[in-house]
């Protein structure tokens, strides 16, 4: 099991609003951390000044809410952001040797919100290079010779690593739930379009997810409720008074999984079934390869679309793994990715009908084909997050253990329908619980 993180959100959130855990102090312990470990991973873009900045916000914070009994609910928690969501104050570079005064602009509107509820913003998390698969620098903290995932693999990192018990990431194929698999935390990414993407550099605007790192399911709870459009923590609620029925899919979607961690994925399953849960064998996603190939010639296609006029300026400043997808997604008729464009809302309204159908209220799988690779050359595969990346269900990650005589994490991937955001999380949770007995 994961070992017990440094702070933990609820404590450390609860000690900070009362006063018993001083600010200042605790920004003290979490830059500590970060100059001790910082060398080796490589998590967070290099800040001159970062220790002088983040003790100045802690007391801004300390003034703007001096009375105890009124703190707001993140008042303190330090957060790692992706680097293609903007921050007022710290450059926006998307992983690339781009100039940043390129991606220049109003900060986003996730930044805003969490700051509007007292977190203080640790820095920027490396990314691959605009979000794609060149990787940057960032060692997974669970053992540093191999990958973190990507893209978002400095802001799951820095979690994994108790640098702060929440960060930011984006996912347009598996880049939250498969980084959350591989360093062993938790991975929320919410239904399209439930978190405002202002301010954010593109990947490919109709599948683009921002996406939440957290130590816990608590904690991915209590930041959503924050960042997500019209969050009812009523049917969290309402959600933990049943236990769902789990569909376990059986088709496809299961072929890339290496056979340890199927057998993992299997044990797993018998643990929930021992809990109470219902457990349905399900051929789902229906239509796999082709929501696989819609998916990539969309993603590439809109790429391009938003890189014409950087690709046109600074081509000879990005990487050759980015260049070719770029060219890849300018082969592509303007035509097709209309086409996709336009069928996304009927495509998602298919996938939500499959699973009412199968009488399932979540879809299990692997969150990856297995644990992180050895290396940080390549991120892994987003085989197994890509067709609900395109569907645009929420999905979560949670932490399931090892393999037999290993030591790198398995993450559990669970998928909701669309709406089911506040339900995934209220069910979450005693999966979690399920999953940590063990």
């Amino acid at each position: 099991m994961r070992p017990a993180a440094a702070f933990p959100p609820a404590a450390t959130s609860a000690a900070l609003r009362s006063g018993a855990l001083p600010l200042a102090n605790h920004v003290d312990a979490i830059l500590e951390r970060v100059d001790r470990a910082e060398p080796e991973l490589q998590a967070l873009l290099s800040e001159p000044g970062r220790a002088a900045r983040l003790h100045r916000a802690a007391k801004e914070l300390a003034e703007t809410w001096p009375d105890p009994t009124g703190r707001p609910p993140l008042f303190g928690l330090a957060v790692a952001v992706k680097d293609n969501i903007r921050v007022d104050g710290l450059p926006t570079r998307a992983g690339s040797r781009l100039p940043p005064e390129t991606f220049a602009g109003p900060e986003a509107t996730v930044i805003t919100r969490l700051r509007a509820q007292g977190a203080l913003i640790l820095g920027k998390a490396v990314t691959t290079e605009f979000t794609l698969g060149q990787p940057g620098p960032t060692r997974n903290p669970r053992d540093t010779a191999h990958t973190p995932g990507g893209s978002s693999s400095g802001s799951a990192a820095a979690v994994a690593a108790d640098y702060c018990p929440i960060a930011l990431g984006t996912q347009t194929g598996g880049s939250v739930i498969r980084p959350a698999a591989y360093c062993g935390i938790v991975g929320f990414k919410p239904g399209f379009g439930r978190i405002a993407v202002a301010g954010i550099v593109p990947y490919a605007p109709s599948l683009d997810h921002v996406g939440i790192f957290t130590a816990d399911v608590a904690a991915a709870d209590a930041v959503a409720a924050w960042l997500c459009d019209g969050w009812d923590a009523l049917r969290v609620q309402a959600a933990q008074r049943r236990l769902p029925v789990l569909g376990i899919t059986s088709g496809a979607l299961m072929d890339p999984v290496e056979p340890a961690a199927r057998q993992a994925f299997e044990a797993v399953l018998a643990r929930l079934g021992a809990r109470g849960y219902a457990l349905r064998e399900v051929d789902l996603p229906a239509g796999l390869d082709t929501l696989r190939a819609e998916r990539r010639d969309l993603a590439l296609g809109e790429l391009a679309q938003v890189h014409g006029d950087w690709f046109a300026r600074h081509e000879a400043l990005y990487s050759d793994y980015t260049a070719i997808r770029i060219q890849m997604g300018q082969d592509i008729p303007p035509r097709r990715v209309a086409q996709l464009r336009a069928g996304l809302p009927e495509r998602r309204r298919i996938a939500d009908a499959d699973l009412a159908r199968a009488g399932v209220d979540l879809l299990l799988s692997p969150a990856a084909p297995g644990p992180a690779p050895a290396g940080i050359a390549s991120t892994g595969s987003s085989i197994m997050n890509q067709p609900f990346t395109y569907t645009g269900q929420p999905t979560l990650s949670l932490p399931c253990g090892c393999l037999p005589g290993g030591h790198l994490p398995l993450g559990l991937q669970i998928v909701a329908p669309r709406g089911g955001d506040e339900a995934l999380l209220g069910w979450a949770a005693d999966i979690e619980t399920a999953l940590a007995a063990a």
